[in-house]
């Protein structure tokens, strides 16, 4: 999915969401655009899209289901009580939603995402000393395009992050969907399996699966360094939340592609020939 394209998708679908609603009251509204279904749930998931379809994720991801995964969140040592809530989550994701973010393939497949999502959610969380607009990874993110986007203007005033829990959710979301560089997958294609590898890819030893996201999100900090510590707690974390959603570790895959450790980075400091996938 083009950046552009994400940015112009995000703008518009903000323009659609005035309220919050019961997802259960909102009917599916069907119909047939160009020979292709495309659906409408009402505020969780507007606009006449395909994966609108699908289940929203309030429908196979609930309030009891968020605070078992992030219970640690308001504990006294977090600088963030009370700032991160199930209501913020989900609002965020109405944006994305229609975008394919937690609603593209079937419900083990959208589960597979929100852990995935969330897994590294957390692991950010607890790395960044808790800091709240640094906890979504957003610390690497453009704020003047970020803010464009969201129709925020976050070049001036980043602290927004740090203060509105749906706008950081929104912001880690949108990178979540959104390539960093073009011709490479953001996180959210490698787990819906859009990705195809190319052959540069394989070389590298990058393959689809939960290992290709952190290579995308965190690159040499984490991946090519063989079994550290850092990359076992994110995947310790993702392991523990499909449990905790009831889809079952076993969905994840094999250690292959659960880990990054001999996965050469999509973008390593210092570009090599044969480092960038082609």
């Amino acid at each position: 999915m083009e950046t552009k394209h994400v940015c112009l998708l995000v703008i518009t679908l903000l323009c659609l969401i005035v309220s919050i609603a019961d997802a259960d009251t909102s009917p599916i509204l069907v119909k047939k655009v160009k020979g292709k279904k495309v659906c409408d749930q009402g505020w969780e998931c507007k606009g006449w899209s395909e994966y609108c379809c699908n289940l929203t994720i309030s429908q196979y991801f609930d309030y009891y289901q968020f605070e078992n995964l992030f219970s640690k969140r308001n504990a006294p040592v977090a600088h963030a009580v009370g700032f991160w809530d199930f209501k913020s989550f989900i609002t965020a994701s109405a944006i994305y939603q229609p975008l394919g973010f937690g609603t593209t393939g079937n419900k083990t497949t959208q589960m597979l995402e929100i852990a995935a999502f969330l897994a590294h959610s957390n692991f950010l969380w607890l790395w960044s000393g808790n800091r709240r607009a640094h906890s979504m990874g957003i610390m690497n993110y453009n704020y003047g395009y970020l803010g464009d986007c969201l129709k925020v203007d976050l070049l001036h005033h980043p602290e927004y992050l740090e203060q509105n829990a749906t706008l950081a959710f929104q912001a880690a979301m949108f990178q979540w969907i959104t390539p960093l560089k073009k011709g490479q997958p953001s996180p959210h294609d490698i787990m819906v399996g859009n990705w195809k590898p190319t052959k540069n890819d394989t070389m590298s030893k990058r393959v689809p699966g939960f290992g290709a996201t952190m290579n995308i999100l965190y690159g040499e900090r984490t991946c090519g360094k063989g079994d550290v510590d850092e990359m076992n707690t994110i995947i310790t974390h993702y392991l523990y939340y499909l449990d905790l959603m009831g889809v079952g570790r076993e969905e994840a895959g094999p250690h292959e592609i659960l880990t990054c450790a001999e996965q050469k980075p999509f973008n390593p400091s210092t570009t090599t020939k044969d480092s960038a996938s082609s």
